[in-house]
């Protein structure tokens, strides 16, 4: 009976917390002693000091003493403020998020008052499924942008890269493919970018589907903690609508920015740089992110994720670009000099790939697709020769071909934003091109 008594006594006692004192505080990081027996890498810390309350996660911890990298912009604690032990920073989607902007931490950015809180917490570092648990990738999603719909068509659980350098039109192609209807929920993490481009891409790219976007957006103005926090965040909402049974639209913008935020954490914890000034853990840390995208458990929904990738200076071997570009399941490749001929979306569709097409094509649309590509590798090939004359007609059927018809295959897929797609691109490209082939009549 004593024994019952003291559990019960035990459970029904204050809660007491862990805390420790600040040691030493720098202009990005400071240091809490007392605490380190006590917490793991990621808890957060709570810090109330002579000036204000202040969070921050824990990334790095020594014998002595634990290093803590706020979420504000520097820090602002003294030394002796009090440090408290948070755990493992944790969220609760709610479906009224759905129309709502948020910030890093899920808190309201618009002026549509507080948002309501779902029942469960879901850890924002929650572990991808294991492999054999999840169902496979199988039904194809139309995403209503014709280059890619042909040339790297979709499938919904599909992880997928749109590499572009700046200016060249990732933003609206994105803003495009969240326009698909194969989709419940577009979950939209806004990571790095100008304070302008939020409402400019809200109001115009997303123009008409907000009701079913939830937006999580952490500016460049921020801190790194914020921008390598707004990934996360967004992916946690997702996996949630997912196990809701929704087909999710996970957009991220963009995702080298959150390698760059989570460059600037590893060096403040001491990591030397190993490849272009990038630390090891930033590369362990991008499969974690990315992987937990995709199709979840067999009767659940699916996350299909669309990742925008800025490649630093057109370099598409930048090791960030590379090791995403390993992870993912396709990549679209956006050409500058596409674009300066003002072709849109500036696809290079010789250079993109979907590594799951082959389950969203139909009957011959594989094979005309790579004669497609065959003819326009000939066509961009022998560009200079042409130019300077060195092609006369009649002496290569397969580049006279190439010469009639790769021009109305780039006219077919110019598309604007807000411009309707073909309901089935295949049938109406093979249709222009037998147009174009056909006989002119004699004026």
């Amino acid at each position: 009976m004593s024994d019952v008594l003291s559990t019960a006594a035990i459970l029904s006692a204050p809660r007491i917390d862990i805390s420790g004192r600040v040691v030493d505080v720098g202009p990005q990081s400071f240091r809490v002693s007392g605490l380190s027996p006590f917490v793991r890498l990621g808890d957060c810390i709570s810090c109330t000091g002579e000036h204000r309350h202040e969070l921050g996660e824990v990334v790095r911890i020594d014998t002595d003493s634990l290093t803590v990298k706020p979420y504000g912009t520097r820090s602002t604690q003294g030394v002796g403020s009090r440090a408290i032990k948070v755990g493992p920073f944790a969220i609760a989607p709610h479906t009224s998020w759905r129309g709502r902007v948020l910030d890093a931490f899920g808190q309201p950015q618009d002026d549509k008052g507080p948002v309501e809180q779902g029942l469960a917490r879901r850890p924002v570092d929650s572990p991808p499924l294991p492999a054999l648990q999840r169902a496979r990738a199988l039904e194809p999603v139309p995403t209503g942008v014709s280059v890619v719909d042909i040339f790297t068509p979709l499938v919904k659980g599909q992880r997928i890269g749109i590499f572009a350098g700046s200016g060249v039109g990732k933003s609206t192609l994105m803003g495009m493919l969240s326009q698909s209807k194969g989709f419940d929920t577009v979950v939209v993490a806004l990571v790095g970018e100008r304070g302008r481009e939020v409402r400019e891409f809200l109001e115009e790219v997303m123009a008409g589907e907000l009701t079913k976007v939830v937006t999580i957006v952490a500016t460049g103005d921020e801190s790194p903690m914020m921008r390598r926090l707004a990934p996360r965040t967004a992916t946690a909402v997702a996996e949630h609508f997912r196990d809701e049974g929704d087909d999710v639209l996970l957009i991220v913008d963009s995702v080298t920015r959150y390698a760059h935020a989570a460059r600037d954490v590893a060096l403040s914890a001491g990591e030397p740089p190993v490849s272009r000034g990038y630390p090891p853990s930033v590369f362990s840390e991008l499969p974690q992110l990315l992987e937990r995208a995709g199709t979840g458990r067999d009767g659940s929904g699916t996350i299909t994720g669309i990742y925008a990738v800025l490649v630093d200076g057109d370099d598409h071997n930048d090791p960030i670009a590379d090791a995403i570009r390993g992870t993912l399941d396709g990549h679209i490749v956006l050409d500058r000099a596409i674009a300066e001929q003002g072709r849109f979306p500036a696809v290079d569709y010789l250079k993109s790939i979907s590594r799951l097409a082959d389950k969203a094509y139909q009957g011959s649309e594989r094979e005309l697709v790579t004669r497609l590509r065959a003819m326009t590798s000939r066509f961009e090939d022998t560009r200079d020769l042409r130019l300077l004359g060195g092609y006369q007609r009649g002496s290569d059927q397969t580049l006279d071909q190439a010469v009639d018809l790769v021009p109305h295959i780039y006219e077919f897929l110019a598309q604007r934003p807000g411009e309707a797609a073909p309901a089935k691109p295949f049938d109406a490209l093979s249709a222009a091109l037998k147009r174009a082939l056909a006989p002119q009549p004699a004026k």
